[in-house]
């Protein structure tokens, strides 16, 4: 058996997250710090641009401990203005421009923020878009002092829940310091990062901010592109790529000719999490990049615990996650252990260092916790998830559970997403219906989708409905909105119009 890394969050080192930046710029000023489309900054200029920014926000009221609020797009602003809140003693909160106005609204409440940068405010917390890159453009004056950089709050709020309907905050548990020389969540110094994603996501969040704690070349972009992933790999010579499944999969289905002529020497480790993969998918990756080159992690925003596998592992145990050992379980209703086979909930033991707290929900003191996923254990100990408690679907008494269902619509070569949700039924008690994702409008017929993923999965199991749409039913994090969708397809109430 190989070993997967246990990829634990790092641990709080000895420099300030205020001072990180002029650590780096004081040892290399001219090696680029940022790339995004066409914008690049070096780590000369985004230490400087973000000390100035750092004074604005002190003069709207930023002060050691308060929350600053990150509403900006992906872009170099969107870490000068991280930075620059570090330096201002706060703790960065990042948040979606495209979110809903009540859940973005409540997000904001909960924070109760010293500032608002990028977002709609009606008070003088706020600083827009052009101010910040304004101010960042003048550069720092030295008139407004900056409290000193000791590192002691959060590193970092992210705001959750919107897909259960409860906004919620996770308050880090994890100090604003780190070590610039050690390496964290298997990103080492000197690599070149590339994470394409939303940046306010947990995932592209923690891995560029890590990449630019050590010192790093970081590329991402303004909006996820599959094809222009794979040329930046070969621009930029990366060196560690975060993609979701979601990327993944829309990488796979570009011409196959575009695939084969990237160049992806560079690429030492392809690091996927976020949501789980296709099998299908996962396996055409390992063979396209091979299987030392691809690591996949499970965890959560609290960071209260984790798993990862290799491809080597995934090679041998398809499907799983992860290997267990002794900090995890799954365990029945009644707390008992599940057995071999048997699904339950997945737990953890609680890592006293993560030290995470909520604000919007209460956070349990249990000894174990999870992140409310179902899985079961393989009488080898690997650990293959199932699905989450909350989108489980039983119709006519059979367990289904949307994730099967989902990755074996995806494999059909015309469905380029697709979301499972369980409906009410008079007979089944839920039925089970997919909304499925396609280029064009009658790129397949869903009595053929229903025949193909009959193929795959027991009967019972395939949608009994399916509706096709061509908008997107995920985000470039991989996320979706699923309550949304079920709640958008209910019947209305008796006597409703």
């Amino acid at each position: 058996m190989s070993a997967a890394p246990q990829v634990a969050p790092p641990t709080a080192g000895h420099v300030p997250l205020g001072a990180v930046l002029g650590h780096h710029a004081d040892r290399h000023p001219h090696r680029t710090a940022v790339v995004c489309g066409e914008d690049g900054v070096d780590y000369a200029e985004l230490d400087r641009r973000s000390t100035a920014v750092a004074e604005l926000l002190v003069e709207r009221g930023a002060a050691p401990g308060s929350t600053v609020v990150i509403g900006l797009p992906n872009g170099v602003d969107f870490f000068v203005a991280t930075f620059a809140t570090w330096k201002a003693g706060a703790v960065p909160l990042p948040l979606s421009s495209a979110l809903p106005a009540p859940e973005r609204d409540a997000l904001i409440a909960l924070a109760s923020p010293s500032v608002v940068v990028g977002l709609p405010a009606t008070d003088r917390t706020a600083v827009t878009a052009d101010e910040l890159a304004a101010r960042a453009r003048t550069g720092p004056t030295g008139a407004t002092p900056l409290p000193a950089r000791t590192g002691e709050q959060p590193w970092k709020v992210i705001g959750s829940g919107g897909s259960t309907g409860r906004p919620k905050l996770i308050v880090a548990g994890r100090p604003a310091r780190t070590d610039p020389e050690q390496e964290q969540y298997t990103i080492r110094p000197g690599d070149v990062v590339l994470a394409p994603g939303p940046l306010y996501h947990q995932g592209p969040f923690i891995f560029t901010t890590a990449g630019l704690f050590l010192g790093n070349t970081v590329i991402t972009q303004p909006s996820f592109d599959a094809a222009g992933t794979l040329e930046l790999v070969e621009r930029h010579g990366v060196t560690w790529a975060y993609l979701v499944p979601t990327m993944t999969h829309r990488i796979w289905r570009l011409p196959a000719p575009v695939r084969e002529a990237a160049r992806l020497d560079s690429l030492r480790l392809l690091v996927s999490t976020g949501a789980p993969w296709a099998g299908w998918l996962k396996r055409a990756w390992l063979e396209w990049l091979g299987p030392d080159r691809v690591l996949e992690m499970y965890g959560g925003t609290e960071e209260q615990g984790g798993l990862s596998i290799t491809g080597r592992e995934s090679l041998a145990h398809p499907g799983a996650v992860g290997h267990a050992h002794d900090g995890v379980r799954v365990v029945r209703p009644d707390g008992g252990p599940a057995a071999a086979g048997e699904v339950g909930e997945l737990v953890f033991r609680r890592r006293e260092t993560a030290g995470h707290r909520y604000v919007g929900a209460e956070a349990s003191d249990a000894a174990w916790r999870g992140y409310g996923d179902l899985a079961h254990v393989d009488a080898d100990g690997y650990v293959h998830l199932a699905d989450r408690r909350t989108d489980l679907i039983v119709s006519g008494g059979v367990n289904v559970y949307p994730a099967e269902v989902e990755s074996a619509l995806e494999a059909h070569p015309a469905v380029v997403g697709a979301v499972v949700v369980g409906l009410p039924d008079d007979d089944l008690g839920q039925r089970v219906h997919a909304v499925v994702q396609v280029e064009t409008p009658g790129a397949v017929d869903p009595e053929e989708l229903r025949d193909h993923v009959r193929t795959l999965i027991a009967g019972p199991k395939a949608p009994r409905t399916i509706e096709l749409v061509t908008e997107s039913l995920r985000d470039d994090a991989g996320k979706v909105r699923r309550s949304a969708i079920r709640d958008a397809r209910m019947p209305a109430p008796d006597g409703a119009r």
